[in-house]
């Protein structure tokens, strides 16, 4: 039987809440989540989640504050202070050099015009940029090329000193909303309805002189592109605002396979469905995507959905996750799960043994 626990989630204190579980009804018998915590203290929409290590994670959204909690207990561990702005993105900013101690960093991005490096280990601001004419949306790190890229206006490639390497010339007035890694030195870059491919090169003459090449753009998507996510280094998966899922291969760049509203394949084919005049865009909106090696996690509208790439089906959901939209789930060790929404809380969820889930295979459509 699927729980959750019930928070308002504005409440200054960041500990976590065991009390008030109520129980889902039967109609979610097939649920494999069981909530485990709900996190309080952001004052605002909670935008990001990004995994630490094993045993933390950090939370950011339109407070501008970054929390830091342990994922096993729900404490608070540190509240990161030093953007003005709301959170426009985060990501992991740890070491690539293996023979140096593990390095416990983030990055983080605001609406403010700066992008600050932080010591998740004290909580301290290791370093910051602040020379962005508009806002950072997005952020990666490419371990294998040992940089990190800003998305907004334009595509920047930086080293790890916070040094600009190479920038791309203005993009468009919406910008870079999300960016993925790619095989053989390539990102895909979400701009509105298209997916841009660039190459990263490097001159061999030891000048550190980078260039970003555009090669290819992709144009199968009927809206804008909310969410990129790498299954393996064969496949990625984008989604969009009316709900498209586009499975895409790595390496050439084709599509694979193309779904819209997978969700509204039930998991239960006996239970009636729910009559609706029309759906929102809140309803409908792929807000973001995560995914192993063989389900991709997709937050829509309010619930969670488990999207199975081999069965090419939902496998699980939990239709009302939050009060509000899911904008962003994350992946724990131990099969768990974070999210958090803009109803201000962030929740942890622990998923089932596979072998309990009944099998029941449901048509979706996919093309």
């Amino acid at each position: 039987m699927l729980r959750w626990l019930i928070g308002g989630g504005r409440e200054p204190q960041g500990l976590a809440e065991k009390s008030c579980v109520q129980t889902i009804g039967e109609e979610q018998i097939q649920n494999p989540y069981t909530e485990l915590l709900v996190l309080k203290g952001h004052q605002d929409i909670v935008r990001f989640l990004v995994q630490i290590d094993d045993c933390r994670f950090a939370s950011a959204g339109d407070d501008g504050i970054i929390f830091l909690w342990n994922a096993q207990t729900g404490e608070k561990l540190y509240e990161l202070h030093g953007h003005t702005h709301k959170i426009t993105a985060i990501a992991p900013f740890s070491s690539s050099d293996f023979m140096e101690e593990k390095n416990d960093l983030i990055i983080t991005a605001s609406a403010d015009k700066t992008v600050i490096v932080w010591d998740c280990s004290s909580g301290r601001q290791v370093q910051k940029v602040s020379c962005f004419h508009s806002t950072v949306k997005c952020l990666i790190v490419l371990q294998r090329l040992n940089v990190w890229l800003s998305g907004g206006s334009d595509l920047c490639v930086w080293n790890r000193k916070l040094d600009l390497l190479c920038k791309t010339s203005h993009l468009t007035d919406a910008g870079i909303s999300a960016l993925v890694e790619l095989p053989k030195y390539c990102v895909a870059a979400a701009v509105g309805k298209e997916l841009i491919i660039f190459r990263l090169s490097v001159s061999n003459n030891g000048s550190e002189s980078w260039n970003i090449l555009e090669v290819k753009r992709l144009i199968d998507h009927q809206d804008n592109i909310s969410s990129l996510v790498s299954v393996n280094d064969l496949t990625f998966v984008t989604g969009s605002h009316i709900g498209e899922l586009i499975v895409w291969d790595a390496l050439d760049w084709t599509k694979q396979a193309s779904e819209c509203n997978f969700w509204d394949s039930s998991v239960h084919p006996d239970v009636q469905p729910e009559i609706k005049l029309s759906q929102s865009p809140h309803e409908t909106s792929v807000q973001h995507l995560t995914s192993d090696e063989e389900c991709v996690f997709a937050a829509v509208g309010k619930g969670i959905y488990v999207y199975n790439l081999q069965m090419k089906r939902v496998i699980a959901c939990q239709r009302t996750a939050h009060d509000s939209s899911v904008l962003h789930i994350e992946k724990l060790p131990n099969r768990q799960l974070i999210s958090c929404s803009e109803d201000g809380s962030v929740r942890i969820w622990e998923l089932r043994e596979k072998q309990q889930l009944p099998a029941e295979p449901v048509s979706t459509g996919l093309l």
